[in-house]
């Protein structure tokens, strides 16, 4: 699924429920600049704003990634992923973070779990909060994980488990790339 289907997928939604961009920008509580960004670019800051996107619309998030599939056991073999959408730092031109769903072709599922790759970011980091929790845990290279204030570095076979109501930021640490699964879960 390539970014530009992602958000013709939420646009499509969006017109099928017939709210115009302005009752989104207020639903989702986003700029109208951004939303239309979303929908006709290839940008995407964080999984915040898409997870307010997709409880806008009465969709969970996965529901912009599935190809409407489901599949039981969901078995995805390492040399069949494929990179499901990336999201950019605001300063950044090139990608900070590429997301592999590890769960397309599930569409009766309650959790996301992503491969993420994440290169080191320029600039001040972003913090994002959301309902649901998340489980992280490092493959490769440093994560940098802030939560609320406080501040953590973890290192291959690490792992975080957190409650995302809590502002947070997760990025790659020490200039160089980081590697980690992720696990997102946001209750219906």
């Amino acid at each position: 699924m390539s970014q530009a289907k992602v958000g013709q997928r939420i646009k499509s939604f969006r017109e099928k429920q017939g709210i115009s961009l302005d009752e989104f920008s207020n639903r989702t509580g986003l700029g109208m600049d951004f939303l239309e960004a979303v929908e006709e670019k290839e940008k995407y800051p964080s999984l915040g704003p898409l997870l307010k996107i997709a409880r806008a619309l009465g969709v969970r998030l996965g529901t912009f990634l599935d190809d409407q599939v489901s599949k039981d056991p969901l078995i995805v073999k390492l040399g069949e992923r494929k990179e499901e959408f990336t999201m950019h730092s605001d300063q950044e031109k090139t990608p900070s973070m590429s997301y592999f769903s590890l769960a397309k072709g599930k569409s009766d599922r309650h959790m996301e779990p992503f491969f993420v790759e994440m290169q080191p970011e320029e600039g001040e980091l972003k913090m994002t909060s959301h309902e649901g929790e998340e489980f992280i845990i490092v493959v490769s290279g440093k994560l940098k994980v802030i939560y609320g204030k406080e501040e953590s570095v973890l290192e291959p076979g690490d792992s975080v488990y957190f409650n995302s109501v809590v502002p947070h930021c997760v990025a790659a640490e020490g200039g160089e790339r980081c590697d980690i699964y992720a696990v997102l879960y946001f209750p219906e």
